[in-house]
């Protein structure tokens, strides 16, 4: 149980991070695109505390963690957005529904090349003080690639609420984009059965987990 709150511990960091830029992205991206509600709302900042959801970025992990899942997931807040304002309706949107994926993305890749340069360098001191320090310092930067993957990866399915069905809609015919946006408002009742039959099992067995096996061996 102690290793497991130290973990978690080290997991919450990179967790609250991850999922605080993925809302900042959408927001930051709608204001440069002509939509300043979430400037308006306060959202545009770094601050954790703005962002986050006691039961998606606090609870939930926590469940998953001390339940032993190999799945680790949390969300955050959405940042309020008035796709009306968007300038460019069509690709806006999809640029602003992309933007939270791009920077988990981004920041993926960053935290990769930060861990493996942490332990090239924490292998000149082995045993010593430098090591001791490095090895929790790593174990985030860690942590960090593989929440920052799932995230980006696991938005990508296109069931509302998710970014992936924004960019669906905006990809179909504009009939069926209007016909495919009205499920969003039943989004979270969706997310809530996939995961009472379980079909959202078989969503991360053929969708996520091999984009994210790729992804990671990359």
């Amino acid at each position: 149980m102690l290793e497991n709150l130290s973990q978690l511990v080290l997991m919450i960091v990179p967790l609250i991070f991850a999922v605080t830029i993925h809302e900042v992205a959408h927001g930051y991206v709608a204001y440069r695109l002509g939509d300043p509600t979430a400037k308006m709302a306060g959202r545009l900042t770094l601050n954790p505390i703005k962002h986050l959801d006691p039961v998606g970025s606090l609870l939930l992990p926590l469940i998953l963690k001390l339940s032993g899942s190999p799945f680790i997931f949390g969300y955050a807040k959405p940042v309020p957005v008035n796709f009306n304002n968007i300038r460019n309706y069509r690709t806006g949107t999809i640029y602003v529904a992309s933007a939270g994926v791009v920077t988990n993305l981004i920041f993926a890749i960053l935290s990769g090349i930060a861990f493996q340069t942490l332990l090239r360098f924490g292998n000149i001191w082995p045993g010593s003080l430098v090591e001791t320090i490095l090895v929790p310092i790593a174990t985030m930067l860690n942590y960090s690639v593989l929440i920052n993957l799932i995230l980006a990866i696991f938005n990508l399915v296109p069931v509302p609420p998710l970014d992936g069905s924004r960019i669906v809609a905006m990809l179909l015919p504009p009939h069926l984009s209007m016909q495919y946006a009205q499920i969003e408002r039943y989004g979270m009742l969706i997310i809530i059965v996939l995961l009472m039959t379980g079909a959202i099992g078989k969503i991360i067995s053929f969708f996520v987990m091999p984009l994210y096996n790729f992804l990671i061996g990359f």
